[in-house]
């Protein structure tokens, strides 16, 4: 009996190693993931890195206007520069180990869900680093420039003496359009670029559910409570995730303990990991959102996402891992805006 010639699916034309299409296939989908789930990549300034390890965002300051003598010569005027560095964190990775045995026993695919997880969390963490770091720009009181304007906040008391960010929607709508006043003050300009603002999903619910939004997008026909629809509040885009670390204390981190050192501190996936960069730390107990303008932040990418692959003769299983290599700062303070209980 003559054996049989097998179709090898996962190589290209018939030859050469026979997982090739499979690495593509599962690298695909882990970026359809990241880029599905990840909420900030475009929103703030980005630059990609090659052969360094920092680089240098310039910044210029507004030039004045001024009236002319007659006969006067004209000599120009000084423009203010400065500059901020951004620099690069080490790679970040996740990664998953499949077992041959268990491909061989199992009934489903297992690696399209894997994939899946490994791009979610990398956009996770991805969302995280940037609303860290928007935090510390809404929090910098140092002007770039003399007279340019610092970061700020949007509390409860701002918006009025009853106001509570925990339970209504109404007052989270008006601080949201009390924070891009606050911007607008500030000559950053809201009206000719986007403006986002990001909550976690009990702020947006509840500004989701409000009589403002409701009334305002249904023409108070109750039609808003069939679905909770929110896009926009004052040409605000409002997003929701789960990424951010707000109400949580992120000063400390303590591997040893079951909360992680945080104040009501997320448990298993979305925990921290003992790595975490100090320059993203803070305490947000009473952060309910943040509110910002591309400005505000960069983030610096050395190496995109990537997948690779390799089989372990030793453990008999294959080892895949998602990675990225990219760091965040704080730009344009003045750019972004709190909005906390107090």
């Amino acid at each position: 009996m003559s054996a049989a010639t097998p179709s090898r699916v996962g190589q290209i034309q018939a030859a050469n190693d026979v997982d090739a299409l499979w690495l593509k296939v599962f690298s695909g989908e882990v970026m359809t993931a990241f880029e599905t789930m990840v909420k900030t990549k475009g929103k703030v300034r980005e630059r990609s890195l090659t052969g360094a390890k920092s680089a240098q965002f310039p910044a210029t300051f507004k030039a004045l206007a001024s009236y002319h003598t007659p006969g006067a010569e004209i000599t120009g005027q000084a423009i203010q520069h400065n500059e901020v560095v951004v620099t690069l964190d080490d790679l970040l990775i996740s990664d998953v180990f499949v077992a041959d045995i268990d491909e061989i026993k199992n009934h489903y695919d297992v690696r399209a869900p894997y994939s899946t997880e490994l791009g979610n969390s990398l956009a996770l963490f991805y969302d995280r680093t940037v609303t860290q770091v928007l935090l510390a720009a809404a929090r910098d009181t140092t002007e770039l420039f003399t007279g340019d304007g610092a970061g700020d906040e949007v509390v409860e008391a701002d918006v009025g003496g009853s106001a509570d960010f925990d339970v209504s929607g109404a007052d989270l709508i008006d601080a949201i359009g009390l924070a891009k006043q606050k911007m607008d003050e500030k000559d950053v300009p809201v009206d000719s670029m986007p403006v986002y603002a990001m909550f976690k999903p009990a702020q947006w619910y509840l500004i989701a559910r409000s009589d403002k939004n409701i009334n305002r997008d249904y023409n108070a026909s109750g039609a808003g409570v069939q679905r909770d629809v929110l896009t926009t509040v004052s040409d605000v885009q409002v997003i929701k995730s789960n990424a951010p670390l707000f109400g949580l204390d992120v000063t400390a981190y303590d591997a040893g303990t079951n909360t992680d050192g945080l104040v009501g501190a997320p448990s298993g996936l979305n925990r921290l990991p003992s790595s975490y960069p100090t320059k993203y730390r803070g305490d947000n107990a009473t952060t309910r959102g943040i509110v910002w303008c591309e400005p505000a932040a960069a983030v610096l990418t050395a190496k995109g996402l990537q997948m690779e692959s390799a089989w372990d003769i030793r453990r008999q299983g294959t080892l895949m891992v998602a990675k990225m290599a990219f760091g965040a700062g704080k730009l344009r303070s003045k750019c972004a805006i709190e909005i906390a209980t107090a």
